[in-house]
């Protein structure tokens, strides 16, 4: 299974307008939590904002809870953020740790900036998306088709393909669950987590691509399961009307694609057609998921990119926008610069 080729996908809006180097400094790629809540004020926890350079979200974590002397379990967090990135991510501490005052505490690549009572640790996906500052440096190619793919991803939205980041090193996940499908030792647990979020994302890419190229990736058919934007909810739509192609047409709900469980699908007809070929294409890997038992979920097709602005300094062109939680930076950039998927580049949530 050639990585190269799993990331050879298509744009929705024409192609990309020029190429540009990714992430020349770490500062070329700032991402920031929208939680989508404020601190209580009040509580048990203490809500951190910890600003990072050269450190994920792990090691961040576990040296908290070293200066704090309290339990790594302990320190709570909302997702996973690459090491190679400036990030400003939220943490919880309970309010018994053996600091009594966060803010300016410091650790090998982080710094504490903000601290506040909360009630409640932070779970995993608590958050509501990410804010992104990215700058692709040196960018080569057609300026003015450039400001035109940004105009359109501003009302149309991106397609939400899984980044390479997903996907490990040089598809290093991937290379994971296909040798433990094809009947290898399972790997240890993080890595198993890993490799069968891999594979699930594969199938997926490949399925988002196929509606891409029939031009329904961002319409509603007949069986379709529908997603309602930024939201974890999902009802199926066995016939389309009216009020739902003008809700789709507005972003306000979306057409979506199967996390890989197995057979049942939950969408119906000629949807359900389609990503059940798709997935045969990956039979190694579909086959492991459905043994694997995997919770039957699904993922918007589209995904919108909110507040976003931009400006072209000489090569330099300076990128701001929102996602939601779960998707990728570079699904947005691969819109406009032909080698986004191809390069080394962090994320907001891995």
């Amino acid at each position: 299974m050639n990585f190269v080729d799993l990331m050879n996908l298509p744009c929705a809006h024409g192609g990309p307008a020029g190429s540009a180097r990714l992430r020349v400094a770490p500062e070329d790629f700032v991402v920031r939590e929208w939680l989508g809540f404020d601190a209580d004020g009040e509580g048990d926890h203490l809500l951190l904002k910890v600003r990072k350079r050269g450190a994920n979200t792990m090691w961040v974590a576990k040296q908290l809870a070293r200066i704090g002397k309290i339990h790594p379990r302990d320190v709570g967090f909302a997702g996973l953020k690459d090491r190679d990135a400036v990030a400003e991510q939220a943490f919880t501490v309970p309010g018994r740790s053996a600091v009594p005052n966060w803010l300016g505490v410091t650790g090998d690549g982080f710094e504490v900036i903000g601290a506040e009572r909360t009630r409640r640790k932070l779970k995993r996906g608590a958050l509501k998306g990410n804010d992104f500052e990215i700058v692709l440096r040196e960018f080569s190619g057609d300026a003015a088709l450039l400001e035109q793919r940004l105009q359109t991803l501003a009302t149309a939205g991106a397609p939400n393909y899984f980044g390479p980041q997903r996907f490990g090193h040089n598809g290093s996940n991937i290379a994971t669950a296909v040798a433990w499908f094809e009947g290898g030792p399972a790997p240890e647990r993080a890595e198993r987590g890993f490799a069968l979020s891999a594979a699930r994302s594969v199938i997926f890419n490949a399925v988002l691509a196929e509606r891409l190229n029939a031009g329904t990736w961002n319409r509603l058919l007949d069986g379709e399961v529908v997603n309602l934007n930024g939201s974890g909810s999902f009802f199926l739509a066995e016939t389309i009307d009216d009020t739902l192609r003008d809700r789709c047409q507005q972003l306000d709900v979306h057409p979506t694609g199967p996390m890989w469980h197995g057979d049942s699908l939950l969408s119906k007809g000629a949807v359900a057609t389609l990503e059940t070929q798709t997935a045969r294409r990956f039979a190694v890997l579909a086959a492991g998921l459905a043994k694997a038992r995997m919770e039957p979920e699904r993922r918007p097709l589209r995904v919108p990119v909110r507040e976003l602005k931009w400006r072209i300094d000489g090569a330099d062109v300076h990128l701001q926008f929102r996602l939601q939680r779960g998707s990728f930076a570079t699904a947005v950039l691969h819109e406009l610069i032909g080698n986004a998927f191809q390069a080394e580049t962090p994320e907001a949530d891995v």
